[in-house]
Order: structure tokens, then sequence, then C-alpha cells
């Protein structure tokens, strides 16, 4: 008969189940474990800065989308040009829409509508919030971007322009090709390495020249400049339109918003124009320009680039077309061989010139660099117009209305009470289900609110962010997101007390297991919304916006305030003692109690061995 072993003096008991603690690893939860007022306080603290920016910023509500306040709805309506009728078609029209929703809806959450109406009308809707005036002028003034040499320019209202100063030089490109540097004109006036500006007179005679060169391009300039005083019959016509031009020119007012806006409507692009623009001083300047060399549809990609290796600053890059590379090539080397101003180009978009930028040399790279005084936003404007300015059709506002947002109020208001009572009925099951434990909840909910309230008002002014009716909804549905993320940790603190523990390491043992189930389940909502994102348009990308925003914001609060908060809860007496109003009552949890070691009998002692 064999008899149990018999422990031996100073043999280790074997540890209790129940008396079991998770440690935490060396280096990474003790700091969050034994200090969560940090994580607390980092999170009141980005609340407080978010109030403060959002009131400091004069924005203390989210801007609301057309459905639910109003705003501008513009028509155009595309006109046809001589002898290019068939021009109007879907495809161009698709195309024109495509343009004007990137440029008037950004990252397309501002809740703009583009979109045809019939054969040859587009109808833009700009949610209230948006001046009517520059909302026109966004959608309105996209139909022509052309390249077009300065012949003479001056401030509008007397004095001439201030000439630039010839620094920029030109670059390598990647691909080993010389790529061009275009120097827009400095704010200050650098006239010592500049040339002296034209006299009136001499001014003249130059642009009655280049007028003639543009007639008659077979005359050599020496031909020009010897020519007899009876002039052929074209070349009287030159003289004839070079000096009404001229005339046109010196009347020319560009500080009358009136004049600005009709200058420059009926030119061709194979014929001279005048132009108005602004320098960089603000000021209102006035242009004889040629005809048009370069297309707006030559242009490839423009982008605004911080340069840092040479010291530049913003600027303006520019990639062209294979035949628009050929073309920019061709007018910056006839340019290069003039003197100021007759060496400059400008981009114009629909009759204003946005930039008049000065060459030193033949640009035959395929791509080119526009510098200066240029800002962030300038530099990205710019890079916008050269990027989507040019449209394949002409248009011309026929229309523009206020939309009112009565039916849209309505919807709000009805979909408002029912978030409320959707609210209220996942309230009512926290307090009945999880008693004490809904305080923790209702605050987490309440800090994700705050949250998400603030950073919408911000993206108003920042990024355009409208609130529309499917963002309302997507905001709702966050409610239901949110409060599953709370119950995944509840249900596996409760699970560990079912198991016999006590409270504190409970909250510690239930936390790695939640946190990896709440991470899996926010980063299915975060990617369905990003997709939603990506492939739809219009009001859609609203909810996904916001579906994503408050996926985002649910694992902020529920790693930063929610578990931080139970881990305080639970060294209170209410919490770890399992009152029976905590929602952690063992015995209403049913728990099973903790294993006791009952004591053996003592061995009895084998006669022959003693």
């Amino acid at each position: 008969m064999s008899w149990p072993p018999v422990r031996r003096p100073g043999a280790r008991r074997p540890e209790r189940e129940y008396e079991k603690v998770a440690t935490p690893k060396k280096g990474r939860s003790a700091s969050a474990q034994s200090k969560p007022g940090r994580s607390l306080a980092l999170i009141l603290i980005a609340i407080a800065a978010l109030t403060g920016g959002m009131f400091a910023s004069g924005h203390t509500t989210p801007r609301l989308g057309i459905d639910l306040a109003g705003g501008t709805s513009i028509t155009l309506r595309a006109v046809p040009e001589a002898g290019n009728e068939s021009a109007i078609n879907k495809t161009n029209m698709d195309t024109a829409v495509s343009i004007m929703e990137r440029r008037v809806n950004g990252l397309g959450v501002s809740e703009s509508e583009v979109q045809t109406q019939g054969r040859e009308n587009i109808i833009v809707n700009i949610p209230k919030g948006t001046n009517s005036e520059q909302a026109r002028k966004q959608v309105g003034t996209t139909a022509k971007l052309y390249f077009r040499p300065v012949l003479a320019t001056e401030v509008s209202g007397g004095g001439t322009a201030p000439s630039p100063s010839p620094t920029g030089s030109p670059s390598g490109s990647p691909s080993g090709q010389p790529s061009g540097k275009a120097s827009d004109k400095p704010e200050a006036t650098d006239k010592g390495s500049g040339s002296p500006s034209a006299s009136p007179t001499t001014q003249g005679r130059a642009v009655t020249d280049a007028l003639k060169a543009d007639a008659t391009p077979s005359a050599s300039a020496s031909d020009k400049a010897t020519s007899s005083p009876s002039p052929s019959a074209s070349g009287g016509t030159a003289e004839a339109a070079a000096g009404k031009l001229q005339e046109q020119y010196a009347k020319l007012d560009c500080t009358d918003e009136k004049t600005r806006s009709t200058v420059g409507d009926t030119a061709k692009a194979s014929d001279p124009t005048l132009a108005c623009g602004q320098n960089a001083q603000g000021q209102w300047q006035k242009y004889i320009l040629g005809p048009a060399e370069v297309d707006g549809t030559d242009v490839d990609k423009a982008q605004a680039v911080l340069n840092t290796q040479t010291g530049a600053g913003w600027t303006v890059t520019m990639d062209f077309t294979d035949g628009g590379a050929k073309k920019f090539a061709d007018i910056t080397g006839k340019l290069a061989q003039n003197q100021s101003p007759q060496n400059q180009f400008a981009i114009v978009l629909d009759g204003d010139v946005v930039s008049d930028p000065y060459v030193r040399q033949a640009l035959t790279g395929g791509n080119a660099e526009i510098s200066g005084n240029f800002n962030q936003q300038s530099a990205q404007e710019l890079a916008n117009m050269l990027t989507y300015g040019a449209l394949p059709l002409t248009f011309k506002v026929d229309s523009m209305t206020t939309v009112t947002a009565a039916l849209g109020g309505d919807q709000l208001q009805a979909g408002l009470i029912a978030g409320a009572i959707g609210l209220a009925l996942v309230v009512i099951y926290l307090l009945a289900y999880y008693r004490g434990l809904s305080f923790i909840a209702i605050l987490s909910l309440l800090v994700s609110a705050a949250l998400t309230y603030t950073i919408m008002s911000l993206l108003g002014p920042t990024i355009g962010f409208a609130l529309n009716l499917p963002a309302v909804c997507g905001a709702i549905v966050a409610i239901g997101i949110t409060a599953d993320s709370f119950i995944v940790y509840f249900e596996r603190v409760r699970d560990e007390i079912r198991e016999g523990r006590s409270l504190r390491p409970a909250v510690e043992r239930a936390w790695p297991r939640a946190r990896r189930t709440i991470l899996v389940s926010d980063f299915v909502s975060f990617l369905a919304a990003a997709v939603l994102f990506i492939v739809t348009v219009g009001k859609v990308q609203g909810f996904a916006f916001t579906l994503g925003l408050t996926t985002l914001l649910d694992v902020v609060v529920v790693f930063l305030f929610t578990k931080p908060l139970l881990t305080l809860m639970a060294r209170r007496p209410f919490f770890a003692g399992g009152h029976k109003w905590s929602g952690l009552d063992p015995k209403s949890l049913g728990a099973q109690p903790p294993l006791r070691r009952t004591r053996r009998p003592a061995a009895p002692v084998d006669p022959k061995e003693a």
C-alpha cells in the first residue's frame, strides 16, 4: 500500500488561483496602472485647448451643409465657340464637373455639389458661409487658362510697374534634363541688377513692333526697324490694330471693378488683348498681352513645394505635356532675349493675370519652377489654378440664387429627436444593467461628444467641413460604436470577477483582452468609412468622414479616459467592495468562491523505518 508523499519541512505551498494577480511588464503598462491621472489630465487638457481654440477662432458651432443651412446655387451655361459647337458634349461636360468639384469641394467634406443639368448647364450648390461672389469666381472664372507674353505693363492709375531683378537660376531636374526656373516679381523693388524700365515712347514703339511681328511673322526685326513710311496693306492693318490697342490701354483703369470684369472677355487666344492683375504690393496693374502661346490644358500637373535646398521658400512647380513642353520652350526662348517687361509671360485666367514671372533662358526640360514672393497659401492657390483652371469649355453665369433650408431643418429636427431617443435608450440600458459602471460610461460619452463637437467646429473654417444630414447620421451611429467599446471592457472585468478575483486585479487582467477586441472592431469600422469616403462623392462622403472621425475618437476616449477612470474607481470602497449598486457585486454576478486548501491527514510512519 502506497502512502501520499509527505510534505517536507520548508517546502513552499502551491499558490492559490484566486491569489494570482497580473504583473505588468516592466516599462510598458506599469505607469498607466499606477498613474492613471496622467491620462485623464492629458485628455482634459486636450478638450480645454480645443474649446479655447474654438472660441478664439469665433466659430463656436459646426458649419452646416446646404441642406441644413441653405446656401448659394449657381447655374452655369456652356457657351459654344464659333466653329467648335460640337465641343459641348457629355465628355467635356463631365470633365468640367470633375474640375469644378475638385476646386470648390476641397477634401470632399465642404458639401458643395456640382452636377450637370440638361445638355449645356452645370448647377453648383455651395453651403451658407461662403461668400457668393467668391463662389462665383471659384466656378465661373475657370473657363480658359493661357500663357501670354507681356508686351507692356504699368501700375493702373499712373507709374510704371517695378522691373524685377533676375534672381532666378536654372536647376537640374531628377531626370537629368535642365529644368527652368522663373522667378516671380519680388515684393521689394530691386533695380540694382535689373534693366531700367523703358520710357513710354520707347515702350510704345516696342509694343507696336511686337504686335506687327504677331501680325506679319515673316518679317524680320531689321525689316520692321527700317520699314518705309508707306506701309503695306498688312502692315497698315497691324499699325492700326496696335494703335487702337494702345489707345484702349491708355484709358484702361484696372482699379474699377466693373472694368476688370469685362476686360479681355472678347479676346480670342490668337489675338493680343488687355488684362488686369495685382502685383506683390497689392496694386492693380494693367497689361498689353500678346497672343496665347501655351494653353492651360498643356499643363500636366502643378503643385506648391517648399524649397529648402536653395532657400527659395514656397515655389510652384509645373510639369507640361509633351506638346506643351515644346510650346513652352519656344516662347521662353523668345522672351529670354528681351528686356523687361517683355521677358515676362502672364498666366491669364479669364482676363485676370494671376502671375507674371520673367525668364532668363529657354526652359526646355518640360517642367519649370516659379519662385518669388510666395507663402504657402498663395503658392497653393496658383498651383490649383494651373492644375484645375483650364476647363474644356467656356461657361457663363446664368443665375445665382439663394437656397433656403426649410426642408433640411425639418429633417434635422426629426433626426435629432431620433438620436435623442436612441441615446436615452442607451443610457437607460446602461443604468439598468451596469448600475454604478454606467457613471463611467456616461462620462465617457460626454467626453467623446465634447471632442467631436469642438473638432467639427474647428474643421469648418480649417478645411471647409460642413455638417449635413448624412453626417449627423454618422454621428448618431457613432454613439453605438462608442457604447460598444465600453461594454466590451466592462464585460471582461465582470468575467474576471466571476472567476473569483478582486476588482483591482480584474481591471488590469481584463484590459489586454478588451483592448485587442476594441482595436479590431474600431479598425474594421474605420476601414469601412475610409473605403466609403474614397469611392463615393457628395453627401455620402460627409457620412463617411464623420463615421471615421468618431471611430478614431472612440479609441482616444477608451484609452485615455475610460480605462484610467475605471482604474481610479477600482480603488474606491464602493466599487472595490462590490456594492450591490456598483454593477460589480460578486454575488449578483455569480462569482465562484475562492478555492480553500484543506489540511491533509498526517501520513502514518512505518515502524520499520522508525
